[in-house]
């Protein structure tokens, strides 16, 4: 049984074959899908996808930091909003992304330290953003941390040094397509992170992994990912779902 742990199947992407693709993914053993939310124009999607597949699907509440510009007290109050009516199994995705625009760095920080805080409160994970900006939400963490403070540094692609900071904070990393691509050289580093502190996960439709890269990604291929950790890691792929499943049902449940 395999786990994914970040997911944007409630996309447009998938709007012709989500069902399909769904199947796709139990057949290869993958049965559990955790839904990262964007803004507010990606909520109603993705909880219709939940009630939909409530055995399988799981929601979290939080704004994308692409989604933090001049209005974001707006979209952090939709966030707020709906945490106050229901349940969600984390606050996400949140963070800070600095890759594709600066302008709004200092929102980010705020809108990041809002709902983390609001995740304490809550005593629900964070799923955590951090394009470009990994030692500062390592910092902001370490400064916000507390016994109720936990959560997954969503697609790792960091240093040694800067996985050992997570590992200190006792924080997850998501591992997903990027794993497989040899520029990235992320096996080396991922080498020596004791699975103990691994999920995987696919951000489809986004960051397919090799041999599917430049096209839509979707959960089932959460199995490539697997295998090329296992080939890493020198285990079987049995030993690498059975982990990061039970890492993935500590955090989120």
């Amino acid at each position: 049984m395999l786990t994914d742990t970040h997911a944007h199947l409630y996309a447009k992407q998938f709007n012709e074959d989500r069902d399909a693709m769904l199947q796709r993914a139990n057949k290869q053993g993958i049965t559990r899908f955790y839904l990262p939310n964007i803004d507010k124009g990606s909520i109603n999607a993705m909880l219709e996808l939940e009630a939909a597949h409530p055995d399988q699907c799981f929601a979290m509440m939080g704004i994308h930091p692409c989604s933090i510009k001049a209005n974001y007290k707006e979209e952090l109050a939709a966030a707020e909003d709906w945490l106050g009516k229901r349940s969600f199994c984390a606050v996400g995705e949140i963070g800070i992304d600095l890759y594709w625009d600066k302008t709004f760095l200092e929102e980010q920080k705020k809108a990041f330290i809002t709902q983390l805080n609001w995740a304490k409160e809550l005593r629900v994970p964070i799923v955590i953003h951090a394009r470009e900006s990994l030692d500062i939400l390592i910092e902001l963490v370490r400064q916000e941390k507390d016994e109720h403070l936990q959560g997954i540094f969503h697609c790792f692609g960091g240093t040694l040094e800067q996985a050992q900071a997570i590992m200190d904070l006792e924080f997850y990393m998501g591992l997903g397509g990027v794993l497989t691509y040899k520029k990235a050289n992320l096996g080396a580093v991922i080498k020596d992170v004791p699975l103990e502190y691994l999920v995987l996960e696919t951000d489809a439709p986004y960051l397919s992994p090799v041999p599917h890269r430049g096209k839509r990604n979707e959960s089932a291929y959460i199995r490539i990912v697997a295998e090329r950790l296992a080939d890493v890691k020198g285990i079987s792929l049995e030993e690498v779902a059975e982990i990061t499943t039970e890492n993935a049902l500590a955090i989120f449940d």
